[in-house]
């Protein structure tokens, strides 16, 4: 078994992303909340608390802003928004509960998932340091790390079983391919909102009273100017360089990280289930050692390497599990280890040969070596430093000015800014929600204090206070009156598209297949496009509505037929079908489709399990408390 699982060692690539999985929540804002019931929702025993949805929440909207930069966040955080976050939240504790009650077992596979990551590797190689670094980076813990990964990995076990055994039939896939060849052959005419802006009116009473109706359309947020302090880790890097001496000694403790081939070890080994066989065939072991083959092949459970006389090859320290290999890595040639226990069972060990590896030299590593002193510096005096830099501006709540005397910092001054981010800055550590939170905060606008201090990214800590104050204002009536009549005339002339679009439709139904076009299209003045041939897979130029609507219309008809659909900012657009033709099925789109109608059967399967599993889980949502969330974050 132990060296199936070393022989059989996927590569995984590991995707960091995981180190900010929106819902695994860890953090110290559960430590500053008051009493009382937190509970969100229950799952059977287990329950999603307030706190948690917060943090989730805005983890969300840190990678809202990430990915589209200058959105509005505050308009994403919608009641649906919301509800489908705490939905994902429930189903990911239902997954893990399921998990658990299976009892799955996900180490081994976390372990390779680790070892195999790029990002965790220096030279081809997992590199503990390295791996502490980059999840220090993401403001992470080891453990934190490992149980989100663990917890992903359980999932995807759990939901991969469901979806192995989906597919697609090959007479649904046939008909489901042909239908996305079949191509039509369209004309179109539109009735424009445009066109029909001079028959419609529009008073300013209309104005005031969509003005009054809508006061929040027209209502300019809450906006601040605060002077800020960054007190920043990359700025605490020591210029100077350090000494030869410290330099050399840190490069002898962390020399696997600049091996330039690892250093590779041949053992043999004995697998036992128990530990007292295991000492008692040590014993004979050591009164016999020319019989380690010998018995590894009749006596080992890993049969997999006992057929070899216990033999496992060369392999590195990342290829065995952390006991196994501090002890073969610890034996000289020729000699047998005592009795060591891993999570397969007891082992015996015997090393038979060693590749020794290269290593860049100190002089090859020194700027490295340096580079990593000035950041492992930097890092403590930014903890350090990072305290004091609190405590100042809380103790001293009225100035910055104590704390950017003690750090040498330079007050920096913000442009005006909203609760939420809505646009980007001049500086990016303003786009933290967490710091919004705290500028915003009551004792900052009305009370005059400084900010708390919060860390807006790892290694960047900053506090802020109020300079100038903008309340909430709801813009004149006067100043919006001339773009509201603009919008109400836009809209009155869209619904009366409309109106004479479907007017237009059920005439041109009415008169069917065989009536006169020309007098037709001249009295309901249809001005028709050149015919064109779209597909569902090649729709041209037009509008996915219009697709759509072309495709529902029945092509059992004789053409000509019709169809219609209404454009939003656009008006009403009409389509002449003249023919129908079916597209010629190649292997290749018969393959596409059946790979497509898989996904779509596995994920179906999935929902069905999912909901399986909801059933089997009483899930209770405090709908009062979720409704509660929609002004905090």
């Amino acid at each position: 078994m132990f060296d199936a699982i070393r022989n059989n060692k996927r590569l995984v690539q590991i995707f960091l992303s995981l180190i900010t999985v929106t819902f695994a929540v860890w953090g110290l804002d559960a430590y500053f909340q008051g009493g009382g019931d937190t509970t969100l929702a229950t799952i059977g025993k287990a329950r999603i608390t307030t706190i948690e949805f917060r943090e989730a929440l805005r983890e969300q909207q840190d990678q809202w802003r990430q990915q589209m930069p200058g959105a509005d966040v505050a308009a994403l955080n919608t009641p649906e928004l919301r509800a489908a976050l705490l939905e994902e939240m429930v189903m990911r504790r239902i997954l893990s509960l399921e998990a658990s009650r299976l009892r799955l077992d996900v180490q081994g596979l976390m372990r390779e998932v680790i070892f195999n990551a790029p990002e965790f590797q220096e030279n081809g190689v997992f590199s503990k340091g390295r791996y502490s670094e980059m999840l220090s980076m993401n403001n992470m813990s080891i453990q934190e790390f490992e149980a989100r990964l663990q917890e992903n990995l359980l999932q995807q076990t759990l939901l991969g079983a469901v979806q192995g055994g989906a597919f697609a039939p090959q007479t649904v896939v046939r008909q489901v391919a042909a239908l996305q060849k079949e191509a039509r052959v369209v004309e179109e005419s539109l009735v424009t909102r445009q066109s029909l802006l001079g028959q419609v009116a529009v008073t300013d009473g209309d104005a005031q009273q969509f003005y009054d109706a809508n006061a929040s359309r027209f209502t300019l947020p809450e906006q601040i100017r605060v002077e800020y302090l960054v007190l920043s880790q990359k700025e605490l890097e020591d210029k100077n360089r350090p000494d030869e001496k410290t330099a050399r000694a840190w490069y002898d403790t962390h020399r696997d990280q600049f091996a330039l081939r690892v250093e590779k070890r041949r053992a043999s080994h004995i697998l036992l289930p128990g530990k007292v066989d295991a000492e008692a065939l040590l014993l004979k072991l050591k009164a016999n050692p020319e019989r380690f083959a010998e018995l590894a092949k009749s006596k080992s459970t890993d049969r997999g390497s006992a057929e070899q006389g216990g033999d496992l090859g060369f392999f590195e320290r990342a290829d065995m599990v952390e006991p196994f290999v501090n002890a073969a890595f610890a034996l000289k040639i020729g000699e047998i280890s005592g009795v060591v226990e891993s999570e397969f069972g007891f082992h015996i060990i015997h090393l038979t040969d060693i590749q020794p590896g290269q290593y860049r030299s100190f002089a090859e590593a020194r700027a490295d070596v340096e580079a990593e002193l000035k950041r492992e510096g930097a890092a403590r005096r930014f903890a350090e430093s990072a305290e004091k830099f609190a405590d100042l501006v809380y103790g001293q709540f009225d100035s910055l000015k104590p704390a950017a005397d003690e750090f040498g910092l330079v007050a920096r001054q913000s442009d005006w800014l909203t609760r939420e981010v809505t646009a980007r800055t001049r500086d990016d550590v303003l786009q933290s929600a967490r710091l919004r939170n705290a500028i915003f905060d009551d004792e900052v606008l009305k009370n005059g204090r400084n900010a708390k201090a919060v860390e807006v990214m790892p290694g960047v800590m900053v506090s802020a206070r109020l300079l100038e104050h903008k309340p909430a204002a709801l813009v004149p009536f006067a100043e919006v009156k001339p773009d509201i009549l603009v919008f109400l005339r836009q809209e009155k002339a869209q619904a009366l598209a409309v109106e004479r679009g479907k007017a237009n439709l059920a005439e041109l139904e009415e008169a069917g297949q065989d009536a006169p076009l020309k007098p037709l299209n001249a009295r309901l003045n249809l001005k028709w496009s050149k015919p064109q041939s779209i597909s569902r897979k090649d729709p041209g130029k037009l509008h996915p509505l219009s697709i759509d609507a072309i495709f529902r219309a029945s092509g059992e008809q004789k053409p000509p037929f019709y169809a219609g659909v209404e454009l939003p900012d656009t008006g009403y657009a009409l389509y002449k079908i003249n023919r129908v033709t079916a597209g010629e099925l190649s292997d290749e789109d018969l393959a596409n489709m059946r790979q497509q109608l898989s996904r779509i059967n596995a994920q179906t399967q999935t929902n069905a399990y999912l909901a399986a599993l909801r059933q089997r889980y009483a899930v209770e949502i405090n709908q009062k408390k979720l409704q509660e969330e929609g002004g905090k974050d």
